[in-house]
């Protein structure tokens, strides 16, 4: 949420004046509602309904104490004992620091950094997602009663990794839909709790909706306009935000800078208020920073300040990070854009979630979650569960000759060389807080008392020089075995910056090409990072044993990257993004269009459509063992009965277009209940170690309607498999969920005819007719 730069510095000035002092050590967070004074309002009496409350409150504000709620910084109102309020705190994959509302100056000085997003996702274990979640909301509440953080926090960023230059992928959950779709929903329910009218914090699901592009060629989040088919707004773009309030239940939705087919995402009224009333959410809106001030400076989709306010608190955002809704919302009152019930509307939504959160139930200390404290926060406990996503999430590219695992008896020496090998820093990626006691890689090699030594060879990531390729090559003559780290860092990829080119980055090959040209052995390729990188030659070269993918580890990364080197833990990720070649980077950043297009030379995006070169594909990983595959029961054949269809759905047999693909419409089947079916598969490890292995199920049609993927992930799981044992999975497949497709109408379509699944190369068709 960097703030575009002309509404940075006043946007910065906001906060400064309106934020408390540095935060004291022992310090408990000022709360509305104490006695004796002010605890005998409406809204401070616990036994009527959230509701009530909220609009008691309302009702006792005057106009200016409404408006300086509308900020992220909310104001306070002393008369009736209401401290300031900060909205913005940050939980991506650990309490970070972007935003004011965190503060590591205190009693608490560091919390568990968990690897960046994209990395945890490829574990494809969605308990956990759910024990990050819960982690990571047990060291908020923790924080917060040190009087260190709010309760409210924006996090997941569950936008589709659409394309591989994009800067922020590596925050996201990947590129398919269904996955960023179970991410988003087990860390909300982790972390918000399980009640539904009471919050243990609040999560955000952003970035509502088809953001991903930051800054490219003459193109900036801040204005661009991203155009979307219908088609692709249903089945790509929007599940994710569905199932985060559906199934979630999300407290908060941001919307985004980007407008979405000419109307920018925050004056959106269709978008916001499908949320609302077909999704059934419940919670607040608030804009990315300072999304609502670039509807009229950047966009310029109005003519005036005010406009700008009254699109935005009409269409249904109900907050703005930043200044503008404060500094604007009388003159749009006075202006008649807008009435004083429109804000009241926004307040409503507002109060609504700091009640569910607690905040006007008097001293939180002693309330359900007063006694979390500095204990819980960087526990071993939580420190564990950081180690284990980020083995985890490890993804082994490439292991000619099963040169990995290494054996720490029979190697006396490594020789590490990369920029990153031996900085802690920027383990974490974007939005990172203070963590724990972070290893560098270098630390984890130097536990197995192997003798290492490191040097950076590049300068930094960019490896803009070759200055440090002498000091490399000579230690990479005298080691056993050679181990580059290289790839990518927040210089590279970040948030406001895209990249332009898939390589690695500067000099970096030609490091990677002397070094390996002097070792005794094939060395061993670390990649770090969030985006895909073309490294065709590194798969190709024999000189080059095995490739990792480590991305951004977090705190423990250098501990779990060690462990399954030294073969102590057997890798199991898989990628949850394509890797592109070079050429993809001539496909304009800017065309939205996930499918393929042959007519125009357009390739088409992510593993569902994309029809072009892959370097590697999405849910490419290896092990270190081998495993077998078999169907072990599922059916041939489902039959749709007469019974089935709806009387009065206006139709007596399937839809039938000119390219000879039946179908039925998903909406006028009476039960899709009654179609499910079971499945059930076997994986065999066939090898000397025990593994936890992801299996990864595709379903395709075999007849094809126009604009089908090729392929989608219809099942995932990731099971524990024993040395020279036999697991088997028992699999639901609801064909109207994972069967069915969307159509260039936006239509919700099952297809007649067979359907084939596909899993490690094995396929089983099932045919499904009337």
């Amino acid at each position: 949420m960097k703030i575009p730069y002309r509404f940075s510095l006043l946007f910065l000035i906001t906060v400064i004046l309106s934020t408390p002092q540095p935060i004291q050590s022992n310090t408990n967070p000022d709360y509305p509602c104490k006695p004796p004074q002010y605890n005998s309002y409406t809204f401070c009496n616990t036994s009527l309904s959230i509701s009530t409350r909220a609009k008691s409150l309302i009702s006792l504000l005057t106009l200016t104490e409404k408006i300086n709620q509308l900020s992220n910084t909310a104001s306070s109102i002393p008369r009736l004992g209401i401290p300031s309020y900060e909205w913005w705190s940050e939980s991506l994959h650990g309490i970070a620091t972007n935003g004011p509302g965190v503060s590591f100056n205190g009693s608490i000085p560091s919390a568990t950094g968990f690897p960046q997003v994209l990395l945890t996702s490829a574990s494809f274990n969605r308990s956990l997602w759910y024990k990050i979640g819960y982690a990571l909301s047990v060291e908020a509440r923790a924080m917060y009663n040190s009087g260190q953080a709010g309760l409210t926090f924006w996090a997941p960023n569950i936008n589709i990794f659409r394309d591989p230059r994009w800067g922020r992928g590596q925050e996201t959950p990947g590129e398919d839909p269904m996955v960023v779709s179970d991410y988003g929903v087990e860390y909300i329910k982790g972390f918000q709790g399980d009640g539904q009218n009471e919050l243990r914090v609040s999560a955000c699901c952003k970035h509502f909706t088809a953001y991903d592009l930051e800054s490219w060629r003459n193109y900036s989040r801040y204005s661009f306009n991203a155009v979307v088919s219908e088609q692709d707004l249903k089945d790509t773009y929007q599940p994710p935000f569905k199932s985060c309030i559906q199934d979630g239940k999300a407290s908060c939705l941001m919307c985004s800078y980007n407008q979405v087919n000419g109307i920018p995402a925050c004056a959106n009224e269709g978008l916001l208020q499908q949320a609302r009333t077909e999704w059934g959410f419940q919670g607040y809106i608030t804009s990315d920073c300072d999304a609502v001030g670039t509807i009229y400076e950047y966009q310029h989709y109005v003519q005036s300040p005010e406009d700008a306010v009254a699109v935005a608190l009409k269409a249904g955002t109900d907050i703005n990070c930043g200044s503008f809704l404060v500094r604007n919302t009388q003159s749009a009152i006075e202006q008649g854009k807008i009435k004083e019930e429109d804000v009241d509307k926004a307040l409503f939504n507002l109060f609504l979630v700091q009640l569910r959160l607690g905040l006007f139930d008097g001293n939180p200390i002693k309330g359900k979650y007063g006694k979390l404290g500095p204990h819980n926060v960087c526990t071993t406990e939580h420190k564990k569960l950081a180690l284990d996503a980020a083995r985890q999430g490890i993804v082994l590219l490439k292991n000619d000759n099963k040169f990995l695992p290494l054996k720490r008896h029979s190697i006396s020496s490594l020789a590490v060389i990369g920029p990153m090998a031996n900085d802690t820093s920027k383990l974490g990626g974007g939005y990172t807080g203070i963590p724990c006691k972070p290893k560098s890689f270098t630390d984890g090699f130097q536990a197995y008392e192997v003798n290492t030594t490191f040097v950076s060879g590049c300068l930094d990531i960019s490896c803009s020089s070759t200055d440090g390729f002498a000091e490399a090559v000579q230690i990479a003559k005298e080691a056993d075995v050679v181990i580059a780290i290289l790839g990518l860092d927040l210089s590279q990829e970040t948030e406001d910056h895209d990249r332009l080119s898939l390589l690695l980055p500067g000099k970096q090959m030609d490091l990677i090409d002397v070094v390996s040209k002097v070792s005794r052995r094939p060395l061993v390729l670390v990649l770090t990072g969030g985006g895909p990188l073309d490294v065709t030659f590194a798969k190709e070269d024999p000189r080059i044993a095995s490739i990792l993918w480590v991305g951004y580890p977090g705190e423990a990364g250098g501990e779990s990257l060690a462990e399954i080197i030294f073969g102590d833990f057997n890798p199991g990720g898989r990628l949850p993004i394509t890797w592109y070649p070079e050429s993809f980077t001539s496909v304009p950043m800017n065309d939205m269009s996930m499918r393929a297009d042959p007519s125009r030379g357009y390739p088409g995006r992510t593993y569902r459509f994309y029809s072009g070169d892959e370097v590697y594909g999405f849910g490419h990983g290896l092990s270190y063992t081998n495993y077998t595959y078999k169907f072990v029961t599922a059916p041939n054949r489902i039959s749709l009965s007469g019974s089935t269809i709806k009387a009065d759905s206006g139709k007596d047999k399937p839809s039938q277009k000119s390219d000879g693909l039946d179908y039925v419409h998903i909406d006028e089947l009476m039960s899709c209940h009654d179609i499910n079916f079971n499945v059930k598969l076997s994986v065999i490890n066939n090898g000397d170690m025990d593994g936890s292995h992801v299996l990864l199920l595709f379903s395709r049609s075999q007849r094809k309607l126009k604009g089908a993927a090729n392929r989608n992930l219809i099942f995932y799981d990731r099971v524990h498999t024993k040395s020279n044992e036999e697991t088997e999975i028992n699999i639901l497949i609801e064909p109207c969920r994972h069967l069915g497709i969307v159509n260039e109408q936006g239509h919700n379509v099952l297809p007649l005819g067979n359907h084939i699944l596909m899993l490690e190369g094995l396929e089983h068709s099932i045919l499904i007719d009337t």
